[in-house]
């Protein structure tokens, strides 16, 4: 059925589509051949990459962890971080707004993993604590932050934090009335946030600050 498609295009057509269905029914609700339907392929194909739907989740998970170390890395190592700036803190919610077009299923299928006691989603967690960790690390060498007294709760606080607005993103669209994850809406939760973080809850709006 996908003659006219290399096998590199195909592998990647597959995983694309079994991270958009696991995104939006999860693992268990999607079949082999569902994901062949909507990548236009045979089930055979699907399993003669993959291997089972098992080999294909894992592929799937790989691909995910990659575009976030990808992403996070560009956003720590392309500019330095001004504490009053909502385009400059390095999270993953802001490393989503900046990455991923809006549609992306991405971070719905984040929040499965996150939120579904299983392996993958414990590594995934810990994926992220390293990277929050290394980040905190690299502030506190240029000055930017301090690492506390104990970094590795520090880091554990600022990535906890983050990922609320992932997992709690429709909850919070409905009381704030726009997407935390759209480019306004990362503006103004990070404009927020970065001000607490930076002078506590009672410093100034950031323009004031300024």
């Amino acid at each position: 059925m996908c003659s006219a498609i290399d096998d590199r295009t195909a592998r990647a057509v597959i995983r694309d589509e079994a991270l958009r269905l696991f995104a939006a029914r999860g693992p268990d609700g999607v079949t082999v051949r569902q994901i062949a339907a909507a990548a236009g392929v045979s089930p055979g194909l699907v399993l003669h990459h993959f291997g089972s739907k098992d080999g294909l989740r894992v592929a799937v998970d790989e691909h995910v962890l990659g575009l976030f170390d990808q992403m996070l890395g560009a956003t720590t190592g392309e500019r330095g971080i001004d504490l009053y700036d909502p385009a400059a803190s390095g999270s993953v919610a802001e490393t989503i707004a900046n990455h991923l077009p809006v549609d992306s299923p991405v971070p719905g299928y984040l929040r499965r993993l996150l939120v579904t006691d299983g392996a993958a989603g414990r590594e995934l967690f810990r994926h992220l604590f390293r990277l929050s960790a290394a980040t905190l690390d690299a502030l506190a060498a240029a000055g930017m932050a301090a690492p506390g007294a104990d970094p590795a709760v520090r880091a554990a606080f600022l990535l906890v934090n983050d990922l609320a607005v992932l997992l709690l993103r429709d909850h919070l669209t409905e009381v704030l009335g726009a997407d935390p994850l759209s480019g306004p809406g990362i503006a103004r939760w990070a404009g927020e946030v970065l001000t607490i973080y930076g002078a506590g809850l009672l410093a100034a709006p950031p323009s004031e600050a300024r």
